[in-house]
């Protein structure tokens, strides 16, 4: 796999593929990249500007990560509590 572009690079090559100037292919050829990676950068930026609202921001991705990462945590604990709560409520029914 080829070593990431910067992000410097990845910011000026969406700014010419925006300016218009040339076919986004053209751009890509000129960068030696391909055009498929410049039209994701693209989406990426979009994203990131918040333009688009069909693709997730760096932020967003992590936060969603972290809300999921404590869902499974609280229904972990949640199992844990009904088990315990049905282990007392037996315990006080049963004749001693």
């Amino acid at each position: 796999m080829p070593a990431p572009h910067p992000p410097e690079f990845r910011r000026h090559a969406v700014e010419l593929a925006r300016r218009g100037e040339q076919p986004v292919a053209a751009i890509a050829k000129d960068l030696q990249i391909s055009e498929s990676c410049l039209r994701n950068w693209m989406a990426q930026a979009d994203a990131g500007d918040g333009t688009t609202s069909d693709r997730l921001t760096s932020k967003e991705r992590a936060e969603l990560a972290e809300l999921r990462k404590d869902k499974r945590r609280l229904e972990v604990e949640n199992e844990i509590l009904k088990r315990a709560a049905a282990y007392f409520a037996r315990e006080n029914i049963l004749p001693k």
